[in-house]
């Protein structure tokens, strides 16, 4: 068999295995605007893991890739792609689950997309601006102080929330200066431990 045969048909591989999550994990969990199954089939979701994990690229779980970084399950993606809707006028601001591939999803559905890690977000290094959108990878217990500077009033947030030791999807909107996160829906997320509340003392 030939190198182009052997490209060809991982790449039908792939596309058909785009397809039935697209069917399967997708849309038999509510997921049915067209501008997300549009993004989630363009992108390949195994161009974003290492050739080892590449495999797994279509489980309906999340895949981890090291200290840190995973690929959430796919209905999460598509789910945030829901709250969000990202607009060409958004100026976006997307915290890494430590693949890209949320980054690469809204691309081209912003007008701008500024990506930084979950470190450097939790700390406040490396935000320059305010942004109409900020989009999480991952469940947080809390969002630091420079991501809510960060967002412009009238912005939204969507994000995992990690509360009483189970993740939800949540959103929100500033409002006079207020942010307030409202959860969605339980779902399984990777938790970002660089926001993590503090942990109490406690005296035995």
């Amino acid at each position: 068999m030939s190198h182009m045969t052997m490209t060809r048909d991982k790449a039908a591989d792939t596309h058909a295995a785009r397809k039935a999550m697209i069917d399967s994990q997708l849309r038999t969990s509510g997921v049915n605007e067209e501008f997300v199954l549009g993004r989630m089939n363009a992108v390949p979701r195994e161009n974003f893991l290492p050739e080892n994990k590449a495999s797994l690229a279509y489980i309906d779980r999340a895949v981890e890739v090291g200290p840190q970084a995973h690929l959430a399950s796919p209905l999460f993606y598509g789910k945030v792609l829901i709250e969000a809707v990202p607009e060409s006028d958004d100026r976006v601001l997307v915290v890494e689950g430590g693949t890209g591939y949320l980054s690469e999803l809204i691309g081209p559905l912003a007008g701008n997309v500024t990506t930084i890690s979950a470190a450097d977000a939790a700390l406040g290094q490396g935000i320059e601006g305010t942004f109409s959108l900020i989009v999480i990878d991952g469940a947080v217990e809390q969002l630091s102080d420079a991501l809510e500077n960060a967002l412009e009033d009238g912005g939204r947030v969507v994000c995992g929330l990690l509360l009483r030791g189970v993740t939800r999807l949540a959103r929100g909107r500033k409002v006079m200066g207020h942010l307030a996160l409202e959860p969605v829906e339980d779902l399984g997320i990777p938790v970002l431990h660089a926001f993590d509340l503090p942990k109490e003392w406690t005296f035995s």
